[in-house]
């Protein structure tokens, strides 16, 4: 009985102890979780990144330095080469998966080498230990301090993952001078990222933390690696072979020179783009919580490198070759039309030239763009109905309420298409056409583009035409952009990793795509047979600001933008600042140089059917010709907007052969003749005179009113009938035609119909025209011989089932 109990005793003490020992591991692991668990701050989060920005191949433009002035990179751990993992943990720490955070005996041999045996100093620390230096920035030469260590490398271990841990020491460690992380050094080393590196450049990686200054040491001035490098790597390569037999084969390799570029060696391309996409990065930051932080050391732009390097070397020879005109700056910027991302910016001549403030990034400057906007102008009056590409304009001396502009030249032509007074650059048929615009007039337009920090409308009046308000080479690439997609504006891309937007449309396809080919007229100024050297069509329109402060050539060619300046940015004004003189030969040598390196360079497919049509036209009055117009041609019109009518200028008079004036009607028994003559107001009549151009005015017959006139009967319609209504079936609204027909004088060679003010087209006398009506409705339809006489009448289309 006794036995027994003592038995029962034992076995209780025993489950006791069990017990006790079981809350404790249970305690433990508890804790263990619970600092894993507990919110702290990632390793990475610990020391600032640099960044590293691209261009849109990946090839580096710039390795900017952190806020501490180090060259450092976070590289997450798969992305890592897994050749480099293992090298590392070979050489620093074959341990590291298994020890709690310090290996005792290491230790312990480093001690015993230090202190007992004095020989090199060897501290024996893990890589743990070496993170936990690191980041507390711990003095490890003292017993206190190696304790220190340890314990901090404990806390690490409780808190961190071994996975974290040895990505935070890969991406922290030392590789000499300023460069810190593997990725960091393998990118300012070899120009490649870490993922990518040969078996001997990992290993050399692997070596050079233990002791930088030494392996790196002559660096500067060598760029391949030194003898101690290559010992140390040779080394681990002959211990790195007995875990991985199969890289035997790999070993000429490693008798092989190695290049290292040095820090000093790193490019700085591009560096307006670069510079304003890392103050947008961290602009957007400051505007929000940021982003995480492994994407803001790395940035993808949308530059060129290519096309970039092209655009500086066509401005620093031109600046060269122009020097003695005082031409000292310059600045460009190459935008895709396609995805908008700026593929080239040239912010100034010389980014180091402090004589021309040359780190000023001129695209975001805001200047007057003389007469850059003028193309916007005339795609409004389009959209609008004010004109079509050929409508003749006054290029007269005109008042427009206190404003009277006048031309650059100081000359007025008289009568002039509207392509000709776009690509000539005429001022005051720009400004009659802006004052007839309305909903939205100029100054809305530019607001609606983005043009940032604008005056009141007052403030510019007319004048914003000529240029009298101020954009940036941004604002302006932006707009020509619009214009080759076709009215849709969409923001520049500068970051790879902003959205392509669909955009807005401000200007409708139609009067974009007149506008554009309209450009596409304007002569280079290298060529004047209008045989262009490029083999795309190049679009451009040129521009020169108030008193020579600032030449302008925007345009654009196959999928690109191109807006070139040239001026002083203290905006000290020069004669020879003119857009065509100063602007326009960079323009077109940095289109040439680009089509020459890119030879297969095509222009977009705009997708999108166009509402528009080639009418003829009578040159002379840019309107329908009557029988009597000399000279036709042809014009782009958009039907039921762009103003159609039937030319009046070319007129025939009845003349009188004894006297030669015009006769007095009625001319029944009297000797008369047809004379042709052109119909021209007094002042151009006044223009035409004083260009040495003088035109034969119509005779004057005072004795009699309506002298001359043809008595010819103006045209009746016949179809439509008067009073009759027309219906249309609700399922087959588009099998609806109305036949229009009318009589005429036998003088009468062509009939032009008109439905609401919107041409229609045109019909033979005796011909009918059917026309389709879109929806059911009232509408006026008007008919016009090549005389000038009309009948009109009204017409009302019902609906039903």
């Amino acid at each position: 009985m006794v036995l027994f109990r003592s038995v029962l005793y034992g076995l209780g003490r025993w489950m006791h102890r069990w017990q006790n020992w079981l809350s404790g591991l249970l305690l433990v692991a508890a804790a263990l979780v619970g600092c894993r668990l507990w919110p702290h701050a990632t390793l990475q989060s610990w020391k600032p990144s640099s960044v590293a920005v691209f261009d849109d191949r990946g090839r580096l433009l710039r390795l900017a330095l952190s806020k501490d002035d180090r060259y450092r990179l976070w590289v997450p751990l798969d992305q890592m080469s897994p050749r480099l993992v293992d090298a590392v943990l070979l050489h620093e720490d074959r341990w590291y998966r298994w020890h709690p955070g310090f290996n005792p005996y290491g230790l312990a041999r480093g001690a015993w080498v230090t202190y007992v045996r004095g020989g090199n100093p060897q501290g024996g620390s893990t890589i743990t230990m070496q993170l936990a230096r690191s980041l507390w920035r711990i003095n490890t030469r003292t017993p206190l301090g190696k304790m220190k260590q340890i314990a901090r490398a404990i806390e690490l271990e409780l808190f961190y993952s071994k996975r974290q841990i040895l990505e935070a020491y890969l991406n922290d460690a030392p590789y000499g001078r300023n460069v810190e992380g593997a990725g960091t050094a393998s990118l300012v080393y070899f120009d490649k990222p870490v993922s990518s590196l040969s078996l001997p450049e990992v290993l050399a990686l692997a070596v050079i933390p233990q002791d930088p200054v030494r392996r790196l040491r002559n660096a500067a001035q060598a760029e391949l690696i030194n003898p101690q490098l290559t010992t140390s790597r040779n080394r681990l390569y002959a211990r790195w072979l007995k875990s991985h037999p199969q890289d035997a084969a790999l070993g000429p390799l490693f008798a092989l020179p190695l290049t290292l570029r040095q820090p000093a060696q790193l490019p700085f391309d591009a560096p307006h783009a670069v510079d304003q996409a890392l103050a947008a990065q961290r602009a957007l930051g400051e505007r929000s919580d940021g982003p995480a932080v492994s994407d803001s050391s790395r940035l993808v732009t949308t530059i060129d490198l290519d096309l970039q390097r092209s655009l500086e070397r066509q401005i620093n020879l031109y600046v060269a070759r122009n020097n003695t005109h005082g031409v000292r700056n310059a600045s460009a910027i190459l935008v895709d039309t396609r995805d908008m991302g700026i593929k080239a910016l040239v912010g100034s001549a010389g980014f180091f030239d402090r004589s021309i403030q040359g780190q000023v990034n001129g695209t975001l400057a805001r200047r007057s763009p003389g007469s850059t906007l003028k193309p916007f102008i005339y795609a409004l009056g389009f959209d609008q109905g004010v004109l079509h590409p050929q409508t003749v304009l006054r290029d007269v001396p005109s008042w427009f309420g206190p404003y009277a502009p006048e031309n650059f030249d100081g000359h007025f032509l008289g009568p002039i298409t509207a392509t000709d007074a776009l690509n000539r650059s005429r001022n005051v048929p720009a400004v009659w056409v802006a004052s007839q615009l309305h909903q939205p007039d100029l100054y809305q337009f530019l607001q609606q583009a983005g043009v940032a920090r604008m005056a009141s409308s007052q403030h510019y009046g007319l004048a914003l035409v000529l240029g009298g308000g101020e954009v940036s080479m941004q604002e302006l690439a932006a707009m020509y952009a619009m214009l080759a997609n076709r009215g849709v504006l969409r923001p520049l891309r500068l970051n790879a990793a902003d959205p392509v937007v669909e955009g807005k449309r401000l200007l409708s396809a139609e009067a974009s795509f007149m506008v554009m080919d309209m450009l596409r007229q304007h002569l280079r100024p290298d060529e004047t047979t209008g045989a262009q050297p490029s083999h795309l069509p190049v679009y451009w329109k040129t521009g020169t600001s108030w008193a020579f402060r600032d030449a302008w050539t925007a345009g654009s060619f196959g999928p690109y933008v191109l807006i070139v300046w040239v001026g002083n940015f203290d905006s000290t004004s020069n004669p020879a600042f003119v857009g065509v003189d100063a602007a326009a030969p960079l323009f077109f040598q940095i289109v040439d140089s680009v089509e020459a390196e890119h030879p297969d360079l095509v222009e977009p497919v705009r997708r999108g059917k166009l509402n528009v049509k080639r009418v003829q036209i009578c040159l002379a009055s840019g309107d329908l010709p009557n029988q009597w117009c000399p000279q036709k041609g042809w014009t782009w019109f958009i039907p039921g907007t762009s103003p159609i009518r039937v030319s009046t200028v070319h007129r025939p008079m009845v003349i009188d052969d004894a006297t030669g004036l015009p006769a007095c009607p009625p001319y029944a028994g009297k000797r008369t003749h047809e004379e042709v003559y052109e119909f021209w107001s007094s002042d151009l009549q006044q223009v035409f005179a004083e260009a040495g151009i003088p035109r034969r005015k119509p005779p004057q017959n005072p004795a009699c009113t309506g002298a001359g006139a043809p008595d010819d009967d103006p045209p009746q319609i016949t179809s439509p009938l008067r009073g009759s209504e027309y219906t249309m079936r609700l399922t087959r609204t588009g099998d609806t035609r109305i036949a229009l027909k009318a009589t005429a004088d036998a003088s009468v060679h062509t009939l032009y119909w008109f439905v609401n003010n919107g041409y229609v087209g045109r019909a033979a006398l005796g011909d009918a025209l059917y026309w389709q009506p879109a929806t059911a409705g009232n509408y006026r339809v008007r008919v016009v011989d090549d005389h000038g006489r009309n009948d009109e009448r009204p017409l009302t289309v019902g609906l039903v089932e």
